[in-house]
């Protein structure tokens, strides 16, 4: 089983893909509460170069309501992370976490329906950015 989804962007710059996935998530009822910029941290902490890398922590407040009434340590496995990083061939590539793949872990039936509510909607997501 695949931990994540994801598609790659071509003819996109990176900002307008960030701009793209936030747009998407948006249409599917998921915020982005936090955005890390990679490149960026890596080289202020340890002078390190990499490539354009940010993850975006997406949330939709309705599911994760829900999912903290199941089980109230679940939100160490929130919110669900999307990432959009550039490849040296400029590509950009989208990413996001399977959340039946994350929340498997967890010994809760109650968020195996959940988890494929939000699944479908990340999937939409990703299918949206082609």
């Amino acid at each position: 089983m695949s931990y994540y989804f994801n598609t790659v962007l071509k003819g996109r710059r990176f900002d307008e893909a960030i701009e793209q996935v936030t747009e998407a998530l948006k249409t599917e009822g998921f915020g982005v509460l936090t955005e890390i910029d990679v490149q960026d941290t890596l080289k202020k902490k340890i002078d390190v170069d990499f490539k354009k890398y940010k993850i975006l922590g997406a949330c939709n407040p309705h599911f994760a309501h829900k999912a903290l009434q199941s089980e109230d340590k679940i939100g160490v496995l929130l919110p669900c992370n999307v990432v959009v990083e550039e490849h040296d061939n400029g590509e950009i590539e989208v990413s996001a976490v399977d959340p039946m793949a994350s929340m498997s872990s967890v010994e809760n039936k109650d968020l195996g329906g959940l988890a494929a509510e939000v699944q479908a909607k990340l999937i939409k997501v990703i299918e949206q950015l082609n």
